[in-house]
């Protein structure tokens, strides 16, 4: 099982105050440079907008990390399409799998939280008739096709777009089509429980689907207090001491995920280097 990292865009000082010029933009890319150096396959980053904390826009994020860095994968886990108008989120998304040279991988998803779609007025309770809309135009789009009477020519190298990963907790429905029609599945470590993972891993298996990564995996093997609440709301997590991380570890291992997506808020890289050794062992 590969461990990739997750990065955590939250401010580390008060959100009112002001950063000093530069430090956000060389936390992000140091994080890059450190995780490519140190041999993990990915880096991912979530997506939110409308939860009550300051979040950046994931693609520009990983824009910055494709301009420090050349060989890790650049991952979204996941993009919530139903928010973005699929024309231009399909532009954009064109325009960074070419920057970064085609190692961009996009997990997409409908979305699952009301204050997201609130915020920008957007219809909640359909999201996933918009979610399959909107990811067929997206392939019409990359493949070069014409979408209301007009066609979005396509990069050079990026003929049908970067690989689609879909995000789903417990629906048989969109693990199914995960398995059958895209390149991945990903569901989240925050909110799917044990039971959840592993209903949902039968599924996508008898469904014939080869490539499943657990996402949203939060680490904290010093156990310090900021981490007390998100301990006890995720269900996979590393918020304990190393022996029982090494537990948890191998049994997602065991569950049989290709890959999972481990993130600090405290940019501790050597506490997810350690889990990953873990695996070693």
């Amino acid at each position: 099982m590969r461990v990739s990292t997750m990065i955590r865009t939250a401010p580390q000082a008060d959100p009112d105050s002001r950063l000093p010029d530069g430090s956000l933009i060389d936390r992000i890319t140091d994080f890059g440079r450190q995780v490519e150096a140190r041999g993990f396959p990915g880096i991912w980053i979530g997506d939110s907008l409308g939860r009550g904390r300051p979040t950046l826009d994931s693609l520009q994020v990983l824009t910055a990390l494709a301009a420090v860095t050349s060989k890790v994968e650049l991952g979204i886990s996941v993009l919530q399409l139903p928010l973005r108008n699929p024309i231009e989120l399909a532009h954009r998304v064109q325009s960074l799998q070419a920057m970064s040279n085609n190692r961009l991988i996009l997990g997409v998803g409908s979305g699952s939280t009301r204050d997201d779609f609130e915020l920008l007025g957007y219809d909640y309770d359909h999201r996933f008739r918009t979610f399959k809309n909107d990811l067929e135009i997206m392939n019409r789009v990359w493949n070069g096709e014409p979408v209301n009477g007009g066609t979005l020519s396509t990069w050079p190298g990026c003929k049908g777009g970067p690989p689609i990963l879909i995000g789903a907790w417990r629906s048989p429905r969109w693990i199914t089509y995960a398995a059958k029609e895209t390149q991945g599945w990903t569901p989240s470590g925050r909110f799917s429980s044990l039971e959840d993972l592993e209903g949902g891993m039968k599924i996508y298996r008898e469904a014939g689907g080869t490539n499943a990564v657990l996402a949203n995996c939060s680490i904290d093997l010093a156990e310090r207090p900021q981490s007390a609440e998100l301990a006890k709301l995720a269900s996979v997590n590393f918020i304990c001491p190393p022996d029982e991380a090494r537990r948890r570890i191998k049994r997602v291992e065991q569950m049989g995920f290709e890959e999972i997506l481990i993130g600090s808020q405290f940019g501790a890289i050597d506490e997810i280097e350690r889990v990953r050794d873990f695996l070693k062992s």
